[in-house]
């Protein structure tokens, strides 16, 4: 999901993070070199800005990630954010997700007593001078008041370490409570005792969109002020308990210590108050920082050492990790200690025997972040599922596209989801409900009106299914879609006539091709053809042509075969980075995603392994503005990290991978199978495959089913700085009709 021109004007008068710290590293080949802390080899600062060049055009090429504190899939996000960093540290904002969102409870710590109302937090000039930027935690230098602030997190709760400077003598630390990244209607906060303070806030608003989700927050700190009390507006309440409303919240003022430290910590919950307690409670129930921190990084290193990267330059390392990194955030936890968590339904509900999940940003993460955790993580990626499935039948019997907490926001297109349960499951999340899961996919596909709270599973789908097409994109989702639900029938059931019609239906690509033009192309209701670039959502009709993974073989010979399809790839690659509307390949658009390994179908791999890595060289850095486009939640991330490898997930709901050239001498993967996968051979400069061999043996093909691998196994390859044209191409990758 990808920004808006006209919504951004709005917040690009936010002053983005500054520069990253973290310079680009000497080209060091020592393999033994990055064993051990896989958290230091992160940089968050990955992602935080963009590359315009001026205010109005921070957001192009914008990661919109965070570079504060976070738990693998954890509920908290305790860091600046994109969206206006000088209020200070929030307790959520998504990773990458491309419209202002969340933002909740910021909070700031001050030198001396509080003179000025905060009001809407946005007076402030920290001046963040970043020492340390890693998984799990932050550290950064507010360079106004000289004041040291180390953040971390657990799951579902926050801690914050200030350390105020020498000289200091009263300080003062603000939360925000009616206050976010957009604009609250209901919040309230009330201190409860001294240092102690609890309340709720909203959601506000995503892309227009209203976001009703209530979030509850109970917060401490470890010394007892001498002055508290609220604020409203303009207006500083002294010694008042609560206050209620937008711009609104509370101040602590303390004598500061001889040791010049300061604790915060806070729980957050999406059910009640008293829930945020309990998860503070059974969390982090004492004043030990360093404790939390090393818990947070210990986390994040069994997580990132599910796959173990060796002798690559610093440079790569640290990106394949931050982007690792990226894949493992969201979705995120939504249940608290006690099982409860808010349903689609806005009633309480209970996870027993498994984890509720939220924050799916659907769309985008089918293509690649669905299948690598299912591949690395594949009990949470069950769990996550089960919450799917959940929220199906509690929010009207459909599945939805783009969630938040508890909200189906509508944002995007096509069936995402079916194909997203499809590939949790090819890919080895076998842990939930399958015949569920298909009847779900079933009524989406196939009963017009279908519902997630009330917003279409399918728009257009009466027409989908009488005329066999719907506008261009989303016919060419929904083809995918059908695809995915056909192959998921025959794996998870073995229902072999549900798959022949599935994989009928997915065959509609071919009512919006134009033989006169050769592309693919959108028609009105009655047939006629529309504009050659209508209706193609977030990208152009020379990128959607190539979405039909499934079936490129019979795409490719309608065009007049491999040759022709070829220089049509050429001439799309021309250009790496362009707009949505314009003819070339956007590195950042997730419907351009695929694109490289097409090259595998047209005949000339060793182009699509050149390709990759020039992508990966001009359009990712180890800086603040080192993305092509929004992560969403991990997508961005998992396309590096299986570009890293030399092993993409091409075809949605058939578990396998498009081949390209590895970019590390030595990976291991462990696999959710408990198996390990090694694959040798790669490095960062050399692109061309010569030959690979699987457990020894010879693989002359640009395709490896993930049954081949899936119980561990070695792949050797042997590269060249010469391209092979010949290797590859004597075996068809897979094509389906």
């Amino acid at each position: 999901m990808k920004i808006k021109k006209g919504l951004l004007i709005l917040l690009l008068i936010v002053v983005l993070l500054p520069a990253t710290i973290f310079t680009a590293g000497a080209q060091t080949k020592n393999p033994d070199r990055i064993r051990g802390n896989y958290a230091e080899k992160v940089n968050t600062v990955i992602g935080t800005k963009g590359k315009g060049k001026g205010p109005e055009e921070m957001y192009l090429e914008a990661g919109f990630t965070f570079p504060g504190a976070t738990y693998p899939f954890g509920m908290v996000q305790f860091t600046t954010t994109f969206f206006d960093e000088n209020k200070g540290f929030v307790v959520n904002q998504l990773s990458g997700a491309g419209c202002p969102h969340m933002g909740n409870f910021p909070t700031l710590p001050l030198n001396g007593d509080l003179v000025v109302s905060p009001n809407d937090m946005k007076g402030f000039n920290p001046q963040y001078h970043i020492e340390k930027a890693m998984a799990g935690y932050y550290k950064v230098n507010l360079g106004n008041s000289n004041i040291d602030c180390e953040l971390s997190v657990t799951k579902r709760t926050g801690m914050a370490q200030y350390r105020f400077s020498d000289t200091a003598n009263h300080a003062t630390i603000i939360i925000g409570s009616g206050i976010n990244a957009t604009k609250i209607n209901d919040a309230h906060i009330t201190i409860t005792g001294p240092g102690k303070c609890e309340g709720y806030a909203d959601g506000g608003s995503f892309c227009g969109i209203n976001t009703a989700y209530k979030i509850y927050f109970a917060a401490e700190f470890d010394v007892v002020p001498i002055v508290s009390g609220t604020w409203k507006d303009s207006k500083i309440n002294i010694s008042s308990i609560a206050d209620s409303g937008a711009n609104s919240g509370a101040y602590f003022t303390f004598k500061v210590p001889s040791n010049k430290t300061i604790q915060y910590k806070f729980g957050l919950s999406y059910v009640s108050i008293k829930n945020a307690k309990k998860n503070l409670k059974a969390e982090n129930p004492s004043w030990d920082f360093a404790a939390v921190k090393n818990n947070a990084v210990h986390a994040w290193n069994n997580k990132l050492g599910k796959i173990e990267a060796f002798g690559g330059s610093d440079d790569l390392t640290t990106q394949f990790y931050t982007h690792l990194y990226h894949a493992f955030i969201h979705p995120s936890i939504s249940n608290d200690v006690n099982g409860e968590y808010i349903g689609a339904d806005n009633k309480v509900k209970k996870a027993v025997g498994f984890n509720n999940y939220t924050e799916f940003s659907n769309w985008d993460t089918y293509r690649t972040q669905t299948p690598l955790i299912a591949m690395l993580a594949p009990k949470e990626t069950g769990d996550m599922m089960k919450s799917l499935i959940k929220f199906a039948r509690q929010s009207g019997g459909g599945f939805p596209r783009w969630v938040m907490v508890n909200m189906e926001t509508g944002i995007m297109q096509g069936d995402p989801t079916s194909i997203v349960v499809a590939n949790a499951y090819t890919y080895g999340a076998k842990n939930f409900d399958t015949k569920a899961a298909l009847e779900i996919m079933r009524r989406g596909a196939e009963v017009p009106g279908t519902t997630s709270q009330g917003l279409l599973t399918r728009p257009q789908l009466e027409q989908y299914l009488t005329k066999g097409y719907a506008q261009a994109s989303m016919s060419l989702e929904y083809n995918s879609a059908d695809f995915a639900i056909g192959q998921f029938s025959l794996q998870a059931t073995g229902n072999k006539s549900v798959y022949s019609k599935y994989l009928q239906s997915a065959e509609k690509w071919k009512n919006i091709y134009n033989p006169e033009r050769k592309w693919l192309q959108s028609r009105n209701p009655d047939g006629t053809w529309k504009n050659y670039n209508d209706d193609m959502r977030e990208s152009s009709y020379t990128n959607y042509f190539w979405m039909v993974p499934f079936d490129l073989k019979t795409l490719i010979d309608t065009i007049g075969g491999k040759k022709f399809a070829e220089e049509r790839l050429d001439q799309d690659f021309s250009k790496l980075n362009a707009d949505y509307g314009q003819d070339w390949f956007a590195a950042g658009n997730e419907p351009d995603f695929q694109m490289p390994w097409a090259y595998n179908w047209a005949g000339a791999p060793y182009k699509g392994q050149a390709l990759i890595r020039r992508i990966m060289a001009e359009s990712y850095s180890n800086h603040d503005n080192g993305l092509p486009g929004n992560d969403d939640l991990g997508a961005m991330g998992a396309w590096y990290v299986f570009a890293g490898i030399g092993l993409y997930p091409m075809i949605p709901g058939y578990a396998g991978f498009s081949v390209n050239s590895p970019s590390f001498p030595l990976i291991k993967i462990h696999l959710g199978t408990g198996k390990t996968l090694v694959i040798k051979g790669g490095s960062e400069n050399t692109p061309y495959i010569t030959s690979l061999k699987i457990n020894g043996k010879p693989w002359n093909s640009t395709w490896i089913p993930y049954g081949a691998i899936k119980n561990g196994g070695t792949l050797t390859y042997t590269l060249s700085d010469q391209p092979d044209l010949t290797w590859g191409t004597k075996i068809a990758p897979p094509s389906f009709n």
